[in-house]
């Protein structure tokens, strides 16, 4: 449909009629008979369907303009989904492929900075079918002396910061991996398009309605496919978790080993995990409820990273148990009994395995070692309140 000739379900009003008939055909996703009718889970489902509402109307809408392009969150900590790595800041933008684009700005202090151009769209519910077309890393960005830097998008290759945007390309992701929350700075990123005039053609209804089908395929392909992700590892029974390294063509951060299984935690149980972390760019273990959502990291000690966690002779040891066993490296699952544990291993040469034990919750100390570093509550406090006024700063709230 050309923008010469409208599209009559902008007009009529049918293309609304539409969305709230996706909207409440989300309904099973939180209230399915498969769902389990637990208070947390309910009420977490609920907030997740806004949520999910919320980063659909991002993605598909305000951040779906390939002439006017801006860089805006596509997942933070109050609009998670999809397994969000809570020591990621996430930045995205649509781009119309075989365009030209310039992004400004400063590095920021990062550990672990990358630009992805893939193709695909978040609404088509099958990431593991993009691909790659181009990435560049913040190690191999050039930086004036002032910190500042200029990267360009396009077909032709240019001098400097340059990143291949062919025929193929129609999305950029930026990934910010941070390990100290409370020192390390999010970058700066201004994006324009440089091959075309301004200001922007206005808004048009065959215009507006891309944009609606993109969000209605948001809320239905989408939402089925993380849905039916988060089944396929809740079914599995938990147990060790053996971290893998996606091909080079796929989708996610280049060199980062993945690794997920779930967790069952009764409120008279707790699970203690173990592995040896190998040198890596940054490391990160954290935990989700049912819908993929990272379990309010902000306010709850819910992941760890390596610039967090307290090592006990090389080793991570970690107890998730529903109240405060006064041990370091707790992680707390929120009043969560099931849920997903993800491991992230940035830029390692080796994924070593996770070990996952599950004890009675009046065993627990015996069970862990000795000098496993503790924390009292007046630590515990300054500890997690550190921890909320950093992810504030993150997001620059």
């Amino acid at each position: 449909m050309s923008e010469s000739d409208p599209d009559l379900r902008v007009l009529s009003g049918e293309i609304w009629d539409r969305l709230v008939e996706r909207i409440a055909g989300l309904r099973d996703v939180v209230w399915g008979d498969d769902v389990p009718d637990d208070p947390v889970v309910r009420a977490e489902g609920a907030r997740y369907l806004l949520r999910f509402l919320a980063a659909g109307i991002r993605v598909c809408v305000e951040l779906d303009d390939t002439e006017s392009p801006e860089l805006g969150a596509n997942i933070e900590n109050r609009m998670s989904w999809g397994l969000d790595n809570p020591d990621c800041n996430y930045s995205y933008c649509r781009l119309h492929p075989g365009a030209t684009y310039r992004i400004t700005g400063t590095r920021g202090s990062a550990c672990q900075l990358e630009f992805q151009l893939t193709s695909g769209h978040h609404s088509d519910g099958n990431a593991a079918g993009w691909i790659t077309i181009s990435e560049l890393e913040g190690r191999e960005l050039h930086v004036a002396d002032d910190g500042t830097f200029e990267l360009f998008l396009s077909p032709e290759p240019r001098d400097g910061n340059w990143m291949l945007l062919d025929e193929r390309g129609s999305n950029l992701l930026v990934r910010e991996f941070f390990a100290d929350w409370e020192h390390e700075e999010p970058a700066v990123l201004l994006i324009e398009r440089i091959d075309v005039d301004l200001p922007p053609a206005p808004l048009t209804p065959t215009r507006i309605a891309s944009h609606f089908d993109l969000l209605m395929a948001w809320l239905d392909t989408g939402s089925h496919f993380w849905a039916d992700f988060a089944r396929s590892v809740l079914s599995k029974d938990p147990g060790d978790i053996q971290p893998f390294l996606p091909p080079a063509e796929a989708a996610g951060l280049r060199g980062q080993a993945y690794g997920m299984g779930s967790f069952r935690c009764e409120p008279d149980a707790a699970i203690i995990l173990e592995f040896e972390p190998p040198d890596c760019e940054v490391w990160e273990i954290s935990l989700y409820d049912r819908f993929l959502q990272s379990i309010d990291f902000d306010h709850r000690q819910s992941s760890l990273n390596s610039a967090q966690a307290a090592l006990v002779d090389g080793r991570f040891v970690a107890a998730i148990c529903h109240d405060d066993p006064g041990v370091a490296n707790w992680l707390d699952p929120g009043g969560h009994r099931e849920g997903i544990i993800a491991v992230r291993i940035v830029m390692a040469d080796s994924a070593p395995m996770i070990r996952y034990r599950s004890v009675a919750r009046a065993e627990l100390d015996g069970e862990l070692p000795l000098n496993i570093a503790r924390v009292g509550a007046d630590e515990r406090y300054e500890s997690l309140r550190g921890r909320r006024l950093a992810v504030q700063r993150r997001y620059r709230r």
